[in-house]
């Protein structure tokens, strides 16, 4: 097993557009399962090749029963949208809200063989394909979100224990204040 450190919100990684792949090789073998390791272990849906800091364009995912991989996906979406669905990733431990997506999608691409693959998906498939896909382009879901949702979730990611913010210094009076607020 190769499981790796996932990058958290703040990391620059997450920002960052990954890099189309043009190898085709062991080591590439070797990132798809250091990715299925890690998001199995996570547990999560998908896992991003920038989520572990590797800015290259591969996603793993695990949905419904179906475990797989995409390289350099391209996506085909439906033009209804599931504006309520709940939506969660894990470079944000803890934390879902409700995240615009079309409910149905087709990603193409090729597998860690360089074969071309077919997917399709909805309602969560479809939702992972748009969330990883996304993460490859340096879009994070909060980015999909209504300004009320997004302002909701930037509260609570400064509130998180995991967020890269420090947390306020609590000073204290160095004078005797027998336990009154100055």
């Amino acid at each position: 097993m190769a499981i790796q450190s996932i990058r958290l919100f703040g990391d620059p990684v997450l920002r960052t557009p990954a890099a189309p792949v043009v190898d085709f090789d062991k080591e590439l073998r070797k990132l798809v399962k250091d990715l299925t390791d890690t998001m199995m272990d996570a547990p999560g849906a998908g896992l991003a090749a920038p989520q572990i800091g590797v800015g290259l364009r591969v996603f793993t995912y695990y949905v419904d029963d179906r475990l797989g991989h995409l390289i350099n996906p391209d996506l085909d979406l439906s033009a209804d949208l599931d504006e309520e669905g709940e939506e969660g990733c894990l470079s944000f431990p803890g934390l879902s809200y409700p995240t615009p997506r079309a409910v149905r999608a087709v990603a193409k691409g090729v597998d860690m063989h360089g074969e071309p693959v077919t997917l399709e998906g909805t309602d969560l498939m479809a939702r992972c394909f748009q969330h990883e896909t996304d993460h490859l382009d340096g879009i994070l879901f909060i980015d999909r979100m209504d300004p009320k949702q997004r302002k909701l979730a930037m509260k609570a990611i400064r509130e998180a224990e995991w967020s890269g913010l420090s947390a306020p210094v609590i000073r204290m009076s160095p004078h005797a204040t027998g336990g009154r607020a100055l």
